[in-house]
């Protein structure tokens, strides 16, 4: 596995852990053995999109509430709204990442930690913003 996919990964699990329970960041990266065995490279990149993440947030949000029309945040599964989050920072926030890279980057997270239908829904969410984005929409 890429360095930049373990990232993602270790990232995700860090911010889905950090919606349900809240917890300090550096205690979570601190406790996660994935975290600690990490090379410093996979951990300076998780750690980026992290904290990107995170900083980002609401606006964040905002885009996906203006992709997920029929759905609202807080009733897509939480994985599913984390890899989104993720992928969304990654498209803004990382130039040098083609779009298509971080989309099929989110569509595999998605399928190894989402549900059966998960990858699909990433796709069309990520394409769909993509598209507009590219439009100016």
């Amino acid at each position: 596995m890429g360095t930049r996919r373990r990232a993602r990964e270790l990232a995700l699990q860090l911010l889905y852990q950090h919606e349900h329970t809240g917890a300090d960041l550096e205690a979570m990266q601190t406790d996660f053995d994935e975290w600690t065995s990490a090379t410093d490279g996979v951990r300076e990149f998780a750690d980026f999109l992290l904290r990107g993440t995170l900083a980002s947030l609401e606006k964040l949000d905002e885009e996906l509430s203006l992709q997920t029309t029929h759905w609202r945040l807080e009733r897509l599964a939480a994985v599913d709204r984390n890899i989104l989050r993720l992928a969304l920072f990654e498209l803004t926030h990382v130039p040098d990442t083609p779009p298509a890279v971080v989309i099929d980057e989110a569509i595999e997270i998605a399928k190894k930690y989402g549900a059966e239908e998960s990858g699909r829904f990433v796709n069309g969410v990520l394409d769909g913003y993509v598209k507009r984005r590219h439009d100016g929409r």
